[in-house]
């Protein structure tokens, strides 16, 4: 499912004797999170200032081409303290620089620097009571009203502010905060956005441990540090030298008004299966989705006797494609797996293909199919999601083309039927492919160009991640019931937040 864009990724460390380089690696794990922008802040003493800085290098594009002098690391980028951030844009325009984060500030107290995975929910009503008071904004960018809420806070403590500006504050915000003397890890009290805590066992600067913070825990493995938990929804955890010294750290908690709600989009798509998040493997819950697809929407009898072969829509339905095999044999239904499409991971972005075939074209150049396995097969497609369908109906007419006998298309989630307002860039309400057909699974099948099409149910998709995890978690599933459980602006979109 190539047709929505993940959210963005955040990453903190302290205490560590490399710090901006550690940043570096764990911002390269998370690059599956954003690919718009990176940026690096560190904190440091400048001895010609006299007085404590945050130097910080951002720019446009991936990791490796913001980050390609790496001369940086030894002249700029200084200190044991360090926050990163990969960006794509949900609410700012992705164009505008001065939205690439993270977000440095002087204030009352010292500098804070700011990295936000997420989107506020009351982000409107916030900046219309700051624009009436004649506030100026530096970005389009939500996360700017956080820094200025900061600042507003009649608190004396630097900290005492920054927990008061994000009790005012609503909808999905993971975020990264460094102050002079400390790293903040913060997540909202529904805990929409997944975020880590790790540690690197002698790896401080001092010869005792750094700790780090991250979105996903595959950051964690390649920087050699172990999970230790992940942050709790509403947790404001505040890590300093003195907690590390004492091996405790200063925690506040945010008023949680909404219940917890974690986003099972980051099972379903965007979390890559290596992470633990949310308290679970995401391999594991994605093998039980693949599971329950099996029961909901079995493999179809080959009429002519055969074997049915199926493949998955790679790369992030590969593991419930592999749960959706296994149980469909158990179940005693033929189906062997086979790789009929290859995806090309080399194809940049940027990729501009001109004029009407521009959408087939791009989908061509990211997919190849191996006519050798599908020629004259029943072939199976497992995809983990359906957003507008033009993907899918261009790969279902490639594995036709490549000499298929029947297509059959299955979906290890429910039909996608809303608009996400946590800070997932689904497409409006009417360009959802079960919203143009009003949820008829026929027209959807006729339209794609497939004999069969057929989804996880919403029941079947709950019970599958809570299947893989017990653990007594809410989540939210907004996407495919409508069912919010914090209130939006229902009539705000991404360009509107582009102030």
């Amino acid at each position: 499912m190539a047709e929505l864009r993940e959210y963005c990724g955040v990453f903190g460390i302290i205490n560590a004797r490399n710090a901006a380089q550690t940043t570096y690696l764990g911002l390269h794990a998370l690059q599956h999170r954003g690919q718009e922008s990176a940026g690096i802040a560190t904190s440091t003493f400048d001895e010609a200032k006299g007085r404590p800085v945050m130097p910080v290098v951002k720019g446009e594009g991936l990791v490796l081409d913001v980050f390609r002098d790496a001369s940086v690391f030894d002249t700029r980028l200084l200190g044991t303290k360090a926050i990163g951030h990969n960006r794509y844009s949900t609410a700012g325009a992705a164009g505008n620089s001065s939205n690439i984060q993270p977000f440095v500030v002087h204030s009352r107290g010292g500098n804070v620097a700011v990295a936000h995975n997420g989107n506020l929910s009351n982000a409107r009503e916030l900046r219309d009571a700051f624009s009436e008071r004649g506030t100026i904004f530096q970005t389009t960018s939500d996360t700017e009203l956080i820094l200025h809420l900061m600042a507003q806070s009649p608190r004396r403590k630097q900290v005492d502010r920054i927990v008061d500006a994000l009790g005012q504050i609503e909808g999905a915000f993971s975020l990264v905060m460094m102050t002079d003397d400390e790293l903040i890890a913060v997540r909202d009290p529904n805990g929409f956005r997944p975020l880590a805590l790790g540690k690197v066992a002698g790896g401080g600067a001092d010869g005792g441990d750094a700790w780090c913070v991250a979105s996903e825990t595959c950051a964690f493995d390649l920087i050699g540090a172990e999970y230790v938990r992940d942050i709790e929804p509403g947790e404001v955890l505040v890590i300093n030298q003195a907690g590390m010294e004492r091996g405790s750290f200063k925690q506040f908690q945010l008023a949680q008004n909404h219940g917890v709600s974690q986003c099972v989009f980051e099972y379903v798509y965007f979390s890559r299966p290596d992470s633990r998040i949310f308290g679970e493997n995401v391999d594991k819950v994605r093998r039980k989705l693949g599971k329950q697809l099996a029961h909901d929407a079995p493999v179809p009898e080959d009429p002519e006797g055969g074997k049915p072969i199926v493949i998955s829509v790679p790369d992030s339905s590969n593991t419930a494609t592999l749960g959706y095999v296994s149980e469909s044999r158990k179940l005693g239904r033929k189906a062997k797996y086979e790789i009929g499409l290859i995806r090309n991971h080399y194809v940049g972005r940027t990729f501009i293909a001109p004029g009407q075939g521009r959408r087939e074209t791009r989908v061509r150049s990211k997919f190849n199919t191996v006519t050798g396995v599908l020629q004259g097969r029943v072939v199976v497609m497992v995809d983990d999601s359906v957003v507008r369908g033009t993907t899918a109906r261009q790969l279902v007419t490639m594995v036709r083309q490549a000499g298929a006998r029947e297509v059959h298309f299955r979906v290890a989630s429910p039909p996608v039927v809303s608009p996400c307002f946590y800070g997932m860039d689904f497409p409006s309400h009417e360009e959802l492919l079960a919203n143009k057909f009003d949820g008829d699974v026929q027209a959807m099948a006729d339209w794609l160009g497939v004999d069969s099409l057929a989804y996880l149910s919403t029941e079947g998709l709950m019970a599958a991640v809570r299947a893989a995890n017990p653990a007594d978690h809410g989540y939210c599933n907004a996407c495919f019931t409508a069912n919010y459980p914090v209130p939006v602006e229902m009539d705000v979109t991404k360009e509107e937040n582009e102030w």
